[in-house]
């Protein structure tokens, strides 16, 4: 059994601050088509709008086509039961139900909008619903409580003819099902003679017991429990979806009911499953403790008392989490597709036995990289894939539109399911899983990063997330009292655990002046005072002597001066890696495409032998992420025409490429248009690099800086780095007026670049 990892904690005014920098809320619509010229708001509205219209009244099936209808969920609760927190009505769920629209696009490029729905009259909820469901090609219901949801959902689906999909109950079963399958398989059982107890008669209860037993367990196998006891024949008052699980017994409790049972489903309360009890179940027991936060019993209380047992919680700090976001955004991805009418048992079945599936298969290396540097093997603590499996999207949808198409539910047929699945793979960029698998990975190994502008506000949440969210140890620099300060002002206590540390360390600042003098008395002729000067007042000189002098393992710097100005200090104290340039590379994050820019921050105007030595440490860079890297020199010009001085400088670093045989694909020079965009590909057929690049290196640091900072700002692109390449150590310096998220990702990347470069390599 694995060790238990310590759960990520957040304040209050963490959480606040996340729902109101920038724009308040976590979601947003933007256009999807051009609105800039007269003819394009005549096209988009008044007069254009018409032809579509007309022909949607003539073929309601047409708004498939010509809407946004086929993407489209709408996330509707009113508030019952919303999480663990109970009836606070629909307008408190809003945010729960915007965080689960940006599940939906995260995971499966699905567009959902949350709608709450101020009542507890469960006809209005439907009426409601059912008048305006059919602009949705899918219908999310969430946080409604039981019974209400179960009636809610049966009405719906008799009114609408789009997938209605209740998570709470049917996400759950569905993941619940598939580790039952893989539970079995390991522990040599047959489904048809298992003895099942569910301790709990929710809704999520309801829904898997309804589909083990639709998968193949006997009913009267199944004893199902709720808080006055075991429901059986006799019991008084039971609604009708209890009394569809009552069965002929003589047990009542929970420790009776348990005995000899060769599994247990929790979905109830802290605690209420004990050792003896588990004491009692069968051979190679199968235990599934659901509850949230915590689960009826603890894995290494079962452990404790059985070593034969299998072992599942809702908890990510614990092997074989049973997550729903392992399965509703690809399930309605599946359906959506096909513009299924539902999603029937048979599509709740299939998407089950694709998931177990995964969990059999070899973790190739790209889904290592993904889940942070583990290989998982199919075995008792794996038996359900990861919730960040790339993997998923790929397989799921596919399951539920055969499963679909089979049972004469959708409205479209795919006829290639080859070509659909790269579409599939196509929709998650891959980047999205590259900072979840840099932080798993450092979780493991925690580094100690220092923290620059430890007084600046960004950089001290920046520490405090980075501390919070166990991705490692940081260290402030800093004076105690006006830390202090900032973080009673940004709502904080100020006695918040973290490493301070400044010049009145007498040790290390001797230390650091001691190492300072040796390396710049013969480099600057800088005397012992100007080294102690340099080190007393400058954070980040006395930053980088932490990590030169072994004392961080990295830091990051930056958001309160120049980016040039950083470097010039660190670099005082750092030197390049002997054999490499040193240069900046930015991530950018855009529309489902993921794009390297070099250099956006050291050489002003690179030579021709500088461009090709950016080229391939850009390539072995963006290797450690995940990708293939496909590079283009980019320029005003494409293959030479119009030809110039410039363009020659390009052609010339190409050319060094050449000669150098490297492993990578590259070509240019080209405009940046051809090189991302396929549509160009026909134009230059020679070129194995036009419309597919990954990789853009500038013709210099101007015109790199200039293309991020507008992708950023005018097209919403989502940008990490610049990254510092070269560096002698793991360094990473911020922007001017970074937010805490880029400074973060930055401390991510310090710590992981500490983790897995050997900076005492000599190349």
């Amino acid at each position: 059994m694995k060790k238990k990892s310590k759960i990520e904690k957040y304040t209050d005014q963490e959480a606040l601050d996340f729902h109101n920098v920038g724009k308040s809320g976590k979601i947003e619509i933007i256009s999807s088509k051009p609105m800039t010229t007269k003819r394009d708001l005549a096209l988009a509205y008044s007069p254009g709008v018409a032809v579509p219209v007309k022909l949607i009244a003539k073929n309601p099936d047409a708004a498939y086509d010509y809407t946004t209808k086929g993407n489209l969920v709408a996330v509707i609760s009113n508030g019952s039961a919303i999480l663990g927190l109970g009836n606070l009505g629909a307008l408190a769920s809003k945010p729960v139900m915007e965080g689960k629209a940006v599940l939906f696009k995260r995971f499966a490029d699905i567009d959902a909008i949350d709608l709450e729905i101020d009542t507890s009259d469960t006809s209005e909820i439907i009426n409601s619903i059912a008048n305006f469901g059919n602009s949705f090609g899918g219908i999310n219901l969430e946080d409604i409580a039981a019974p209400d949801c179960f009636i809610i959902e049966e009405k719906l689906k008799e009114k609408l003819d789009i997938p209605i999909f209740h998570d709470d109950q049917h996400g759950t079963a569905i993941i619940t099902l598939a580790a039952l399958i893989n539970a079995l398989d390991i522990s040599g059982k047959s489904i048809k003679d298992i003895k099942v107890v569910v301790n709990g008669a929710g809704a999520s209860a309801m829904a898997c017991t309804n589909l083990f037993k639709s998968s193949g367990v006997v009913n009267s196998n199944v004893i199902m429990l709720d808080r006055k006891g075991v429901i059986h024949k006799n019991r008084d008052n039971l609604n009708q979806w209890k009394s569809a699980h009552a069965i002929e017994t003589k047990k009542r409790t929970l420790g009776e009911a348990i005995r000899d049972a060769d599994v247990f489903l929790g979905l109830s309360a802290k605690g209420v499953l004990t050792k003896d009890m588990v004491k009692s179940m069968a051979k190679n027991p199968i235990i599934f403790a659901c509850a949230n936060p915590d689960p009826e019993i603890k894995p290494e209380e079962v452990f404790e008392v059985r070593d034969d047992a299998i072992v599942a919680t809702g908890r990510s700090d614990y092997p074989n989490q049973v997550n729903n976001l392992i399965g509703f955004p690809y399930i309605f991805r599946g359906a959506l597709d096909v513009r299924a009418k539902t999603i029937n048992e048979e599509m709740k079945v299939a998407a089950a036995h694709a998931i177990a599936e995964l969990a059999r298969e070899d973790v190739p290396d790209e889904v290592v990289a993904a889940m942070g540097g583990e290989r998982p093997h199919y075995g008792k603590e794996y038996i359900i894939p990861s919730t960040f499996d790339p993997r998923l999207i790929s397989v799921i949808p596919i399951a539920v539109a055969k499963a679909a198409m089979k049972t004469k539910v959708a409205r479209k047929e795919i006829e290639n399911f080859e070509n659909y699945k790269e579409q599939l793979k196509q929709r998650l960029d891959p980047s999205v899983t590259i900072m979840q698998g840099i932080n798993s990975q450092i979780k493991k190994r925690q580094k100690k990063i220092v923290f620059a502008d430890g007084e600046d506000e960004n950089t001290l949440k920046a520490a405090i997330a980075f501390r919070n969210s166990q991705l490692g140890i940081p260290i402030l620099v800093g004076k105690k009292e006006k830390i202090k300060e900032r973080l009673r002002e940004i709502g904080f206590s100020e006695n918040f655990d973290i490493e301070v540390v400044n010049s009145t360390d007498k040790e290390k600042r001797e230390k650091y002046v001691n190492y300072l003098f040796k390396k710049m008395q013969r480099e600057q002729g800088l005397l012992e005072r100007d080294c102690d000067r340099l080190v007393r007042n400058d954070r980040v000189i006395w930053a980088s002597c932490m990590v030169s002098c072994g004392d961080a393992d990295g830091a990051v710097t930056g958001n309160t001066r120049r980016y040039g100005a950083s470097l010039e200090k660190i670099t005082k104290v750092i030197e390049p890696r002997a054999g490499e340039i040193m240069f900046g590379l930015n991530m950018i994050v855009n529309k489902g495409k993921t794009v390297f820019i070099g250099d956006t921050s050291v050489h002003e105007y690179p030579s021709s032998e500088q461009l090709a030595e950016i080229a391939i440490s850009s390539a072995r860079v963006v290797r450690l992420f995940g990708f293939n890297p496909k590079v283009a020199f980019v320029s005003h010009s494409t293959f030479g025409q119009p030809s110039t001085s410039r363009t020659k400088h390009i052609k010339k670093a190409v050319e060094i490429l050449k000669e150098k045989n490297v492993d990578f694909k590259f070509d240019g020079d080209m405009q940046p248009d051809v090189a991302l965009n396929e549509k160009y590909k026909e134009l230059y057929p020679f070129s194995e690099i036009v419309g597919g690049a990954n990789i853009l290196i500038m013709p210099g640091q101007h015109s790199a800086a200039i293309s991020y900072k507008m992708m950023r700002e005018l097209g919403g692109a989502k940008v990490i780095g610049p990254l510092l390449i070269g560096l002698g150590q793991p360094v990473e310096i911020a922007p001017l007026r970074s937010s805490t998220s880029d400074i973060l990702n930055l401390a991510s990347v310090a710590a992981y670049s500490a983790d897995v470069i050997n900076y005492n390599k000599k190349n």
